[in-house]
């Protein structure tokens, strides 16, 4: 008899979620101020391309005998996560213009707490499970 597998957590969904946020919420800020709207949306864009590719690498192995792979799979997706992340932020302040800087930084703390929130109901889903 094979060993139990344990289903992959639905991550997704959790990005899913942020980008119909941000695409609505950036549609609703669009009528008032576009320059704010499309700032916001740079922001999580910033927030949301890291944690996606953190999630592939993270997630992307299963099974014990894989679980060195799976640390650095971890380890990988997080190096990567931050420099997205840095990468992210360069290329917006340098190459955005006109660009609302803290509609960027708005944009990207919406995004994390919808990560967060995200992930505490997944995580207490499956406790439930």
């Amino acid at each position: 008899m094979a060993g139990a597998e344990i289903a992959r957590p639905p991550v997704h969904r959790i990005t899913l979620a942020q980008l119909a946020v941000l695409v609505v919420m950036c549609l609703l800020l669009a009528a008032y101020d576009r320059v704010f709207a499309y700032s916001v949306a740079a922001g999580g864009l910033i927030a949301i391309v890291p944690q996606a590719w953190f999630a592939f690498q993270a997630f992307r192995m299963r099974g014990a005998g894989a679980a060195r792979a799976i640390a650095r799979s971890g380890y990988a997706g997080e190096i990567g996560k931050f420099l997205l992340s840095v990468a992210g932020f360069a290329v917006v302040f340098a190459m955005l213009r006109p660009i609302d800087g803290p509609a960027v930084f708005t944009g990207y703390l919406a995004m994390l707490a919808i990560q967060i929130i995200g992930s505490a109901l997944l995580l207490r889903r499956q406790r439930a499970s």
